[in-house]
């Protein structure tokens, strides 16, 4: 009667709604507590003045293409037809359901690497093809020789997460090369690779898609505009295709939301022509530094971050429960919501890990390892 009846409540909103009954301090969901830029509010204010109220052009606002194109180019010196090649969606996961919707036709197989977010299954689902979940090795990285036994002849898609969520960790030089040849040795074989934290990196330089030209011509790069500048709710992100298949994800795309909110587009395309994005890596890891540092008397240890704004710890010294359990104590006994690991694979595998969240006020982060440290 229905296509998705068994699908529950997602954990990150069961526990934002556990946080808020029990006045807890919320480190589960991956959105900031802290203030946007003045400079963008006010670039709001000024927009909406503006007539800038009815529908832009269903690929997105122009300018806001040409602005894109520019932060491509200057990030990883990638020249792109703004007209062709990007697409302006409501959230990066807009724009991961319509490629998916785009590509995948039934019985199709969709290679996905666990721990994996998890809006990538239900597209596929929607679309009758088949989710391949694979599990990364026990760094949180890919293992080549797993993937390569999974890939088939029905095989159409393998989406990776560079950062990633949950772990927090970054692909290596190898990595991509062995993805390159992953995508040469299948000719019908796409890739989908999510970015959305791509300017959020550490001590190592983002690895992405768009460095190689060898993955281009099958490789669609889904980014975040509300991840980069602290707007989650404004919902606005961006793919990266090459034409022919840029093609057939626009026309889902007209379909599904046509357009874009216009105030939004405008201000963005004014606000990026002032950003260094690169200032965004030390923002976050001094956010990270401070946590990681409050953690030291702690019984978790923690686990490499090198990307994103979440941070995994181990609870195996501390509590016998499920890793689910374990953060449902968490936030009813110590008023603090995290996210259990198991969540994110396909067999909810236990391995006593959480993750926090530290895009939040340095205060905040303070008060909320002053917790930790007592469990």
């Amino acid at each position: 009667m229905f296509k998705l009846p068994d699908i529950p409540l997602s954990i990150f909103s069961k526990m934002s709604q556990l946080s808020a009954a029990h006045g807890a301090i919320n480190l589960s969901q991956g959105f900031p507590d802290f203030d946007v830029d003045p400079m963008l509010i006010d670039i709001i204010k000024e927009t909406a003045s503006k007539k800038v109220h009815q529908y832009c052009p269903m690929s997105g606002l122009p300018e806001l293409l040409q602005e894109t194109a520019k932060l491509i180019d200057n990030t990883y010196g990638r020249k792109l037809n703004h007209n062709k090649e990007i697409l302006i969606t409501a959230g990066a996961t807009q724009g991961i359901f319509t490629s998916i919707q785009a590509l995948i036709e039934p019985g199709d197989e969709v290679l996905i690497l666990d721990p994996s977010y998890d809006c990538y299954c239900m597209p596929i689902t929607l679309s009758q093809g088949i989710p391949v979940r694979i599990p990364l090795n026990k760094e949180f990285l890919p293992d080549w020789e797993l993937i390569q036994k999974n890939t088939t002849n029905k095989t159409k898609l393998i989406i990776t997460n560079n950062p990633h969520n949950p772990s927090g960790r970054s692909w290596t030089e190898s990595d991509m090369l062995e993805l390159s040849n992953l995508l040469n040795s299948w000719k019908h074989l796409y890739h989908l690779s999510d970015e959305v934290y791509e300017h959020i990196t550490f001590e190592n330089t983002h690895l992405s898609a768009n460095l190689y030209p060898a993955l281009h011509s099958k490789t669609i790069i889904v980014s975040s505009f509300g991840k980069t500048f602290h707007i989650t709710g404004w919902k606005v992100g961006y793919v990266v295709a090459p034409k022919a298949i840029m093609n057939e994800i626009k026309k889902v795309h007209q379909y599904l939301v046509f357009t874009v909110n216009s105030i939004s587009q405008h201000a963005l395309a004014q606000y990026l022509k002032s950003q260094d994005v690169k200032k965004l890596g030390p923002f976050y890891q001094k956010k990270r530094d401070l946590f990681r540092s409050g953690l030291k008397e702690s019984r978790f240890d923690l686990l490499p971050c090198e990307g994103t704004y979440f941070q995994l710890a181990s609870f195996d010294k501390i509590s016998a429960l499920d890793d689910t359990s374990f953060c449902e104590d968490l936030v009813t006994k110590f008023k603090l919501a995290a996210i259990p690991v198991s969540v994110f694979s396909a067999h909810k595998e236990e391995k006593k890990v959480v993750r926090f969240c530290f895009a939040k006020e340095d205060e905040t982060l303070i008060n909320a390892t002053k917790i930790l440290c007592e469990i």
